[in-house]
């Protein structure tokens, strides 16, 4: 019997950035400190490699881009973790593209949107997401990836 190696196929996440994220550093530091949207995905990266997964990082601040990257998505990830920013309380087109490709997601804030302006308190994306994760700094993000890569894990 020839007894190749079979290689599993390395779990694939898609992170995806919102609006204003581009700004990271400069923007509002009382909220989200002064790293910058650079760092955050460095720290990614470093994550991605511990948890020996591949990792895509996209960033945009128009909504339909954001869905496109969602749509792209179908058949290349395993997971997405998002952080759609702004675009948490008011997109219905993020939330059914995200609910039309069924793939597992975890939303991400860099704050507590639960902390902060009422109308932050309401995501139309946590619904169709496995989970929610705010408030932990660049943290969240890392966070975001052990729980999305359990998850996978178990399904």
């Amino acid at each position: 019997m020839n007894r190749k190696s079979i290689q599993k196929k390395r779990a694939s996440v898609l992170v995806i950035h919102g609006p204003n994220l581009n700004l990271l550093g400069t923007r509002e530091p009382d909220k989200y400190g002064n790293i910058t949207l650079d760092e955050i995905n460095n720290n990614i990266r470093l994550r991605a490699d511990e948890l020996d997964i591949d990792v895509k990082i996209f960033q945009s601040n128009i909504e339909g881009e954001i869905v496109n990257s969602i749509q792209e998505a179908i058949g290349s990830v395993d997971g997405i973790v998002i952080n759609a920013a702004g675009y948490t309380h008011t997109s219905v087109a993020i939330r059914d593209a995200l609910l039309a490709v069924n793939i597992p997601t975890v939303e991400v804030h860099i704050s507590n949107i639960h902390a902060r302006e009422e109308f932050r308190h309401h995501s139309f994306i946590a619904p169709v997401c496995i989970g929610q994760i705010a408030g932990f700094g660049i943290n969240s993000y890392l966070l975001a990836m052990d729980a999305l890569i359990a998850a996978i894990k178990k399904m």
